[in-house]
């Protein structure tokens, strides 16, 4: 893959979002597109950590190093602080390495959100308006979101009650054995999102929950 990251740019009036595309999860807002690439830049070495956990190397990296090969309009869910675009570059083949590939990042994903939640107190520092969920909502919330990926991805998620991790093992369990088959690059058969991006969708939903939790858990 070489040391130039390939970026992908999702913009609208208010908010825009930058996107790596061979490294899911690697996904940072900012108001305009300077602002969207230099955002992520600066978690680059937040993300480095994970890619390490998961037994590969994330280029060093720098704005100059970053190659915006794919621009696409923004709908509602970028405005509201979702990379919500399927870009092209989300239909290219998927085989045996990007897989394992992937589905190492997205555990990775998962990992990190385990350990900050391991080491947050119950009740996270409030935002500068008395707002924010507590560390065992952020939880509940992030699992919301993965049952309902899974429909996305052609999956039926069993019910879950809180307080279940059978259920989550098993739900994460079936989100990973659809990232690490073999795709064409098309729609995931019953689903309406291709692997690649349903990757990057759900590594960027935990990481972007496990770093805020880090965030408001640590002292002012």
């Amino acid at each position: 893959m070489g040391d130039t990251i390939a970026v992908g740019l999702e913009s609208t009036p208010k908010r825009v979002f930058a996107s790596a595309f061979e490294w899911p999860g690697w996904s940072r807002s900012g108001r305009d597109e300077a602002g969207a690439l230099a955002a992520l830049v600066a978690c680059a070495g937040r993300y480095g950590g994970v890619v390490r956990a998961a037994g590969f190397a994330l280029p060093t990296t720098a704005a100059a190093d970053l190659d915006v090969v794919e621009r696409a309009a923004g709908s509602a869910s970028t405005v509201f602080g979702v990379p919500g675009v399927i870009f092209g570059a989300d239909a290219r083949l998927v085989d045996a390495g990007d897989c394992e590939r992937l589905a190492a990042l997205v555990r990775a994903s998962w990992a990190s959100l385990d350990q900050a939640a391991g080491r947050a107190p119950a009740e996270l520092r409030k935002g500068p308006r008395g707002g924010g969920r507590d560390r065992d909502a952020i939880l509940a919330h992030v699992v919301d979101a993965e049952a309902a990926y899974a429909r996305q991805m052609g999956i039926r998620p069993a019910e879950r009650h809180p307080g279940d991790a059978a259920t989550l093992v098993a739900l994460r369990a079936a989100l990973l054995s659809v990232i690490a088959a073999p795709s064409d690059g098309g729609l995931i058969p019953g689903g309406r999102w291709p692997v690649r991006y349903a990757a990057r969708r759900i590594a960027w939903h935990a990481l972007d929950h496990a770093w805020e939790i880090e965030d408001r858990a640590a002292p002012v």
